[in-house]
Protein backbone atom coordinates (compact mmCIF):
# COMPACT_ATOMS: atom_id res chain seq x y z
CA UNK A 1 0.00 0.00 0.00
CA UNK A 2 1.19 3.34 -1.05
CA UNK A 3 2.30 5.86 1.94
CA UNK A 4 -0.55 8.09 2.63
CA UNK A 5 -0.36 11.93 1.96
CA UNK A 6 -2.14 14.04 5.00
CA UNK A 7 -3.67 17.47 3.54
CA UNK A 8 -1.58 19.25 4.87
CA UNK A 9 0.89 17.76 2.55
CA UNK A 10 -1.29 18.72 -0.58
CA UNK A 11 -0.67 22.49 -0.13
CA UNK A 12 3.69 21.88 0.46
CA UNK A 13 5.33 24.18 -1.56
CA UNK A 14 8.15 22.84 -4.27
CA UNK A 15 11.27 23.24 -2.29
CA UNK A 16 9.80 21.74 1.09
CA UNK A 17 10.10 18.37 1.77
CA UNK A 18 8.08 15.71 0.11
CA UNK A 19 7.49 12.76 1.93
CA UNK A 20 7.05 10.66 -1.15
CA UNK A 21 10.41 11.84 -2.64
CA UNK A 22 12.35 10.98 0.98
CA UNK A 23 15.96 9.70 0.21
CA UNK A 24 14.54 7.16 2.46
CA UNK A 25 16.42 5.28 5.93
CA UNK A 26 19.41 3.13 6.57
CA UNK A 27 17.66 -0.22 6.56
CA UNK A 28 14.49 -0.57 4.16
CA UNK A 29 10.98 -0.25 5.52
CA UNK A 30 7.66 -1.18 3.68
CA UNK A 31 5.85 1.99 3.67
CA UNK A 32 3.62 2.96 6.57
CA UNK A 33 -0.07 2.35 5.74
CA UNK A 34 -1.80 5.23 7.80
CA UNK A 35 1.04 7.89 8.60
CA UNK A 36 3.78 9.14 6.19
CA UNK A 37 7.29 8.73 6.41
CA UNK A 38 7.75 11.92 8.56
CA UNK A 39 5.08 11.09 10.54
CA UNK A 40 6.87 7.65 11.43
CA UNK A 41 9.62 9.54 12.36
CA UNK A 42 8.03 11.73 14.85
CA UNK A 43 6.11 9.07 16.54
CA UNK A 44 9.59 6.59 16.77
CA UNK A 45 10.88 9.61 18.34
CA UNK A 46 8.16 10.29 20.80
CA UNK A 47 7.78 6.27 22.16
CA UNK A 48 11.85 6.76 22.44
CA UNK A 49 13.29 5.82 25.87
CA UNK A 50 15.67 8.54 25.09
CA UNK A 51 12.65 10.83 24.54
CA UNK A 52 11.36 10.64 27.79
CA UNK A 53 14.21 10.84 29.57
CA UNK A 54 14.22 14.64 28.41
CA UNK A 55 11.60 15.17 31.16
CA UNK A 56 15.09 15.11 33.53
CA UNK A 57 16.82 16.73 32.44
CA UNK A 58 18.45 20.36 32.69
CA UNK A 59 17.50 23.44 30.55
CA UNK A 60 19.02 26.03 33.06
CA UNK A 61 18.22 25.15 36.36
CA UNK A 62 18.86 21.56 37.66
CA UNK A 63 15.69 19.19 37.19
CA UNK A 64 15.50 18.90 41.11
CA UNK A 65 14.92 22.75 41.77
CA UNK A 66 11.85 23.70 40.77
CA UNK A 67 8.85 21.85 39.32
CA UNK A 68 8.14 25.07 37.03
CA UNK A 69 11.51 25.28 35.55
CA UNK A 70 11.93 24.31 31.92
CA UNK A 71 13.40 21.06 31.11
CA UNK A 72 14.74 19.73 27.71
CA UNK A 73 11.32 17.66 27.27
CA UNK A 74 9.57 21.03 27.50
CA UNK A 75 11.75 22.78 25.78
CA UNK A 76 11.44 20.76 22.57
CA UNK A 77 8.00 20.76 22.77
CA UNK A 78 7.94 24.92 22.84
CA UNK A 79 10.08 24.28 19.78
CA UNK A 80 8.09 21.99 17.87
CA UNK A 81 5.59 24.34 18.21
CA UNK A 82 7.25 27.34 17.62
CA UNK A 83 8.70 26.13 14.07
CA UNK A 84 5.28 23.93 13.25
CA UNK A 85 3.82 27.79 13.09
CA UNK A 86 6.68 28.86 11.07
CA UNK A 87 6.17 25.79 9.15
CA UNK A 88 2.62 26.12 7.75
CA UNK A 89 3.15 30.05 7.17
CA UNK A 90 6.20 29.32 4.72
CA UNK A 91 4.77 25.77 2.84
CA UNK A 92 6.68 23.62 4.67
CA UNK A 93 6.75 19.77 5.51
CA UNK A 94 4.90 20.37 9.43
CA UNK A 95 5.37 16.79 10.32
CA UNK A 96 9.37 16.55 9.16
CA UNK A 97 9.62 19.55 10.81
CA UNK A 98 7.81 18.61 14.23
CA UNK A 99 9.95 15.26 13.99
CA UNK A 100 13.39 17.22 13.93
CA UNK A 101 12.63 19.71 16.57
CA UNK A 102 11.21 16.46 18.88
CA UNK A 103 14.88 15.02 18.46
CA UNK A 104 17.31 17.92 18.30
CA UNK A 105 18.35 17.29 22.09
CA UNK A 106 18.22 13.48 22.53
CA UNK A 107 21.99 13.36 23.13
CA UNK A 108 22.11 16.10 25.66
CA UNK A 109 23.83 15.30 28.85
CA UNK A 110 22.11 15.22 32.26
CA UNK A 111 23.23 19.35 33.69
CA UNK A 112 22.80 20.70 30.12
CA UNK A 113 25.76 22.42 28.70
CA UNK A 114 27.61 22.11 31.69
CA UNK A 115 27.79 18.42 31.59
CA UNK A 116 28.20 18.53 27.93
CA UNK A 117 31.75 20.45 28.65
CA UNK A 118 32.53 18.09 31.25
CA UNK A 119 32.57 14.95 29.49
CA UNK A 120 33.67 16.71 26.11
CA UNK A 121 36.78 17.52 28.35
CA UNK A 122 37.22 13.47 29.35
CA UNK A 123 36.44 12.32 25.71
CA UNK A 124 39.57 15.17 24.38
CA UNK A 125 41.77 11.96 23.67
CA UNK A 126 39.17 10.02 21.80
CA UNK A 127 37.59 12.57 19.93
CA UNK A 128 35.61 14.44 22.11
CA UNK A 129 31.71 14.49 22.72
CA UNK A 130 28.93 17.00 21.25
CA UNK A 131 25.60 16.75 22.01
CA UNK A 132 24.35 17.11 18.48
CA UNK A 133 26.63 14.03 17.17
CA UNK A 134 25.39 12.16 20.27
CA UNK A 135 21.45 12.81 19.34
CA UNK A 136 21.99 11.30 15.84
CA UNK A 137 23.46 8.64 17.76
CA UNK A 138 20.93 8.04 19.73
CA UNK A 139 19.06 7.69 16.74
CA UNK A 140 21.10 5.74 14.48
CA UNK A 141 22.52 3.11 17.08
CA UNK A 142 21.84 3.03 20.87
CA UNK A 143 17.88 2.72 21.36
CA UNK A 144 17.27 -0.92 21.01
CA UNK A 145 13.36 -1.24 19.98
CA UNK A 146 12.99 -2.95 16.60
CA UNK A 147 13.99 -6.56 16.26
CA UNK A 148 15.64 -5.57 12.22
CA UNK A 149 18.08 -3.01 13.87
CA UNK A 150 19.89 -1.15 15.87
CA UNK A 151 18.58 2.99 16.99
CA UNK A 152 14.37 4.42 15.20
CA UNK A 153 15.84 3.92 11.55
CA UNK A 154 14.68 7.76 11.23
CA UNK A 155 14.52 9.16 7.41
CA UNK A 156 17.43 10.80 6.06
CA UNK A 157 15.78 14.16 6.07
CA UNK A 158 14.83 13.73 10.21
CA UNK A 159 18.82 12.28 10.40
CA UNK A 160 19.78 15.62 8.48
CA UNK A 161 17.81 17.92 10.82
CA UNK A 162 19.39 16.54 13.60
CA UNK A 163 22.70 16.93 13.00
CA UNK A 164 22.81 20.82 12.82
CA UNK A 165 27.25 21.16 13.03
CA UNK A 166 29.66 19.08 12.68
CA UNK A 167 33.32 19.92 11.72
CA UNK A 168 34.53 18.32 8.56
CA UNK A 169 36.91 16.19 9.70
CA UNK A 170 33.66 14.07 11.78
CA UNK A 171 31.96 14.36 8.50
CA UNK A 172 33.99 11.99 6.87
CA UNK A 173 32.35 9.17 8.73
CA UNK A 174 29.00 10.02 7.88
CA UNK A 175 28.82 9.69 3.92
CA UNK A 176 25.99 11.36 2.31
CA UNK A 177 25.01 13.06 6.01
CA UNK A 178 28.21 14.73 6.34
CA UNK A 179 27.95 15.73 2.93
CA UNK A 180 27.22 19.71 3.32
CA UNK A 181 29.93 19.87 6.16
CA UNK A 182 32.61 19.10 3.80
CA UNK A 183 31.02 20.80 0.89
CA UNK A 184 29.96 24.01 2.66
CA UNK A 185 26.08 23.29 0.83
CA UNK A 186 22.85 23.76 3.25
CA UNK A 187 20.13 21.51 4.36
CA UNK A 188 16.66 21.11 3.74
CA UNK A 189 14.46 24.22 4.76
CA UNK A 190 12.90 22.04 7.58
CA UNK A 191 15.98 21.56 9.17
CA UNK A 192 16.88 25.19 9.32
CA UNK A 193 13.95 26.13 10.27
CA UNK A 194 14.40 24.31 13.58
CA UNK A 195 17.47 25.62 14.31
CA UNK A 196 16.14 28.87 14.47
CA UNK A 197 13.02 27.99 16.40
CA UNK A 198 15.56 26.49 18.66
CA UNK A 199 17.06 29.84 19.35
CA UNK A 200 13.79 31.60 19.52
CA UNK A 201 12.33 29.52 22.15
CA UNK A 202 15.64 29.16 24.69
CA UNK A 203 16.40 32.70 24.71
CA UNK A 204 12.20 33.60 25.25
CA UNK A 205 11.85 30.59 28.03
CA UNK A 206 15.20 31.40 29.62
CA UNK A 207 14.05 35.00 30.34
CA UNK A 208 10.92 33.50 31.52
CA UNK A 209 12.86 31.23 34.22
CA UNK A 210 15.53 33.55 34.89
CA UNK A 211 12.94 36.19 36.19
CA UNK A 212 11.11 33.46 37.97
CA UNK A 213 14.02 32.28 39.86
CA UNK A 214 15.09 35.96 40.47
CA UNK A 215 18.30 35.77 38.96
CA UNK A 216 17.27 38.16 35.95
CA UNK A 217 15.47 41.51 37.20
CA UNK A 218 12.65 43.41 34.54
CA UNK A 219 15.39 46.65 35.03
CA UNK A 220 17.87 44.79 33.52
CA UNK A 221 16.13 43.04 31.03
CA UNK A 222 14.18 46.22 29.92
CA UNK A 223 17.67 47.65 29.16
CA UNK A 224 17.45 45.64 25.67
CA UNK A 225 15.65 46.32 23.20
CA UNK A 226 13.64 43.32 22.13
CA UNK A 227 12.53 43.06 25.61
CA UNK A 228 11.68 46.56 26.55
CA UNK A 229 9.42 46.98 23.13
CA UNK A 230 7.59 43.58 24.21
CA UNK A 231 7.30 44.87 27.82
CA UNK A 232 6.06 48.18 26.87
CA UNK A 233 3.92 46.55 24.38
CA UNK A 234 2.31 44.26 27.02
CA UNK A 235 1.48 47.05 29.56
CA UNK A 236 0.03 49.09 26.99
CA UNK A 237 -2.55 46.64 25.63
CA UNK A 238 -3.54 45.50 29.27
CA UNK A 239 -2.88 48.72 31.50
CA UNK A 240 -2.38 48.07 35.44
CA UNK A 241 -1.33 44.04 34.85
CA UNK A 242 1.87 43.27 36.84
CA UNK A 243 3.18 39.95 37.78
CA UNK A 244 3.33 36.50 36.28
CA UNK A 245 0.62 37.63 34.17
CA UNK A 246 2.81 40.91 32.76
CA UNK A 247 5.90 38.43 31.73
CA UNK A 248 3.86 35.78 30.18
CA UNK A 249 2.28 38.40 28.20
CA UNK A 250 6.11 39.75 27.50
CA UNK A 251 7.12 36.80 26.58
CA UNK A 252 4.23 35.73 24.50
CA UNK A 253 5.79 39.28 22.28
CA UNK A 254 8.90 38.63 22.62
CA UNK A 255 8.01 35.22 20.62
CA UNK A 256 5.78 36.47 18.02
CA UNK A 257 8.05 39.48 17.01
CA UNK A 258 10.66 37.08 16.63
CA UNK A 259 8.74 34.60 14.61
CA UNK A 260 6.96 37.43 12.34
CA UNK A 261 10.27 38.53 11.35
CA UNK A 262 11.69 35.17 10.66
CA UNK A 263 8.54 34.03 8.56
CA UNK A 264 8.53 37.09 6.51
CA UNK A 265 12.65 37.62 5.90
CA UNK A 266 12.49 33.70 5.36
CA UNK A 267 9.64 34.23 2.62
CA UNK A 268 11.58 37.23 0.68
CA UNK A 269 14.90 34.71 0.55
CA UNK A 270 12.97 32.28 -0.79
CA UNK A 271 11.48 34.19 -3.30
CA UNK A 272 14.51 35.55 -4.43
CA UNK A 273 16.25 32.19 -4.69
CA UNK A 274 13.57 30.86 -6.21
CA UNK A 275 14.74 27.06 -5.42
CA UNK A 276 12.69 24.46 -7.71
CA UNK A 277 12.66 22.00 -4.95
CA UNK A 278 14.57 20.83 -1.70
CA UNK A 279 17.79 19.87 -4.17
CA UNK A 280 17.72 23.11 -5.20
CA UNK A 281 17.65 24.56 -1.39
CA UNK A 282 20.62 21.91 -0.83
CA UNK A 283 22.65 23.47 -3.13
CA UNK A 284 22.99 27.15 -2.18
CA UNK A 285 25.73 28.36 0.16
CA UNK A 286 23.81 30.22 2.37
CA UNK A 287 20.32 29.35 4.43
CA UNK A 288 17.69 31.01 3.46
CA UNK A 289 15.58 30.85 6.82
CA UNK A 290 16.90 33.63 8.85
CA UNK A 291 15.70 37.27 10.56
CA UNK A 292 16.66 40.28 9.05
CA UNK A 293 19.41 42.43 9.80
CA UNK A 294 18.12 44.68 12.57
CA UNK A 295 16.28 41.83 14.38
CA UNK A 296 19.09 39.47 14.36
CA UNK A 297 21.07 42.07 16.11
CA UNK A 298 18.04 42.45 18.55
CA UNK A 299 18.40 38.61 19.28
CA UNK A 300 21.76 38.64 19.48
CA UNK A 301 21.39 41.79 22.41
CA UNK A 302 19.08 39.76 24.21
CA UNK A 303 21.36 36.10 24.04
CA UNK A 304 24.52 38.17 25.34
CA UNK A 305 22.56 40.00 28.23
CA UNK A 306 21.40 36.41 28.86
CA UNK A 307 24.87 34.86 28.85
CA UNK A 308 26.18 37.82 31.29
CA UNK A 309 23.24 38.04 33.75
CA UNK A 310 21.95 34.40 33.70
CA UNK A 311 24.30 31.88 32.31
CA UNK A 312 26.85 33.51 34.69
CA UNK A 313 25.18 34.27 37.32
CA UNK A 314 27.18 33.06 40.71
CA UNK A 315 24.18 30.40 41.70
CA UNK A 316 23.96 29.04 37.90
CA UNK A 317 27.91 28.88 37.66
CA UNK A 318 27.76 27.01 41.81
CA UNK A 319 25.40 24.35 39.92
CA UNK A 320 27.46 23.73 36.68
CA UNK A 321 30.94 23.37 38.46
CA UNK A 322 29.29 20.91 41.07
CA UNK A 323 27.38 19.25 37.62
CA UNK A 324 31.05 19.33 35.64
CA UNK A 325 32.45 17.34 38.90
CA UNK A 326 29.84 14.94 39.39
CA UNK A 327 30.14 13.96 35.13
CA UNK A 328 34.41 14.17 35.47
CA UNK A 329 33.91 11.69 38.49
CA UNK A 330 31.68 9.16 37.04
CA UNK A 331 33.68 9.11 33.63
CA UNK A 332 37.13 8.65 35.45
CA UNK A 333 35.37 5.87 37.83
CA UNK A 334 33.66 3.77 34.68
CA UNK A 335 36.90 4.20 32.75
CA UNK A 336 38.86 2.83 35.35
CA UNK A 337 36.76 0.02 36.19
CA UNK A 338 34.58 -1.01 34.17
CA UNK A 339 32.99 -3.72 36.08
CA UNK A 340 31.39 -0.61 38.09
CA UNK A 341 28.68 -0.30 35.01
CA UNK A 342 25.32 -2.10 35.19
CA UNK A 343 25.18 -5.31 33.09
CA UNK A 344 24.00 -3.76 30.29
CA UNK A 345 26.06 -0.67 29.97
CA UNK A 346 29.33 -2.76 30.87
CA UNK A 347 28.30 -5.17 27.87
CA UNK A 348 28.39 -2.53 25.59
CA UNK A 349 31.55 -1.08 26.98
CA UNK A 350 33.02 -5.13 26.17
CA UNK A 351 31.93 -4.54 23.00
CA UNK A 352 33.26 -1.26 22.05
CA UNK A 353 36.30 -1.66 23.12
CA UNK A 354 36.64 -5.28 21.30
CA UNK A 355 36.39 -3.01 18.07
CA UNK A 356 37.70 0.00 18.89
CA UNK A 357 40.09 -0.73 21.95
CA UNK A 358 40.80 1.96 24.75
CA UNK A 359 38.56 5.16 22.72
CA UNK A 360 35.76 2.42 22.28
CA UNK A 361 35.08 1.61 26.54
CA UNK A 362 35.55 5.83 26.11
CA UNK A 363 32.89 6.00 24.19
CA UNK A 364 30.47 3.37 25.51
CA UNK A 365 31.19 5.18 29.17
CA UNK A 366 30.33 8.86 27.22
CA UNK A 367 26.82 6.69 26.12
CA UNK A 368 25.86 5.53 29.79
CA UNK A 369 26.69 9.29 31.05
CA UNK A 370 24.85 11.20 28.45
CA UNK A 371 22.10 8.78 28.71
CA UNK A 372 21.68 9.93 32.53
CA UNK A 373 19.12 12.20 34.26
CA UNK A 374 20.38 14.92 36.56
CA UNK A 375 18.46 12.71 39.59
CA UNK A 376 20.12 9.51 37.76
CA UNK A 377 23.58 10.92 37.58
CA UNK A 378 23.44 12.70 41.68
CA UNK A 379 22.04 9.06 42.60
CA UNK A 380 24.99 7.11 40.85
CA UNK A 381 27.85 9.36 42.28
CA UNK A 382 25.95 9.17 45.32
CA UNK A 383 25.72 5.44 45.14
CA UNK A 384 29.72 4.92 43.87
CA UNK A 385 31.07 7.74 46.31
CA UNK A 386 29.34 8.35 49.25
CA UNK A 387 30.79 5.49 51.45
CA UNK A 388 27.31 5.54 54.04
CA UNK A 389 26.06 4.07 50.60
CA UNK A 390 26.86 0.59 49.78
CA UNK A 391 24.58 -0.29 47.01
Amino acid sequence: MASPTSAPDRFLAPYAAHPERSRGRRHPEPPPALRTEYQRDRDRIIHSAAFRRLMYKTQVFVNHEGDMFRTRLTHSMEVAQIARTAARALGLNEDLTEAIALAHDLGHTPFGHAGQDALDACMRPYGGFEHNLQSLRVVDELEHRYARFRGLNLTFETREGILKHCSPMKAEDLGELGRRFREGTQPGLEAQLVNLADEIAYNSHDVDDGLRAGLLTVEGLCEVELFREAWEAAGRAHPGIAGRRRVHETVRRLIDAQVRDLVETSRARIAEAAPGDIEAVRALREPLIGFSDPMGARHVALKRHLRDHLYRHYRVRRMTAKARRVVRALYEAFMEEPGLLPPEAAGHARRLEAEQGEGGRARAVADYIAGMTDRYAIAEHARLFDPARLT
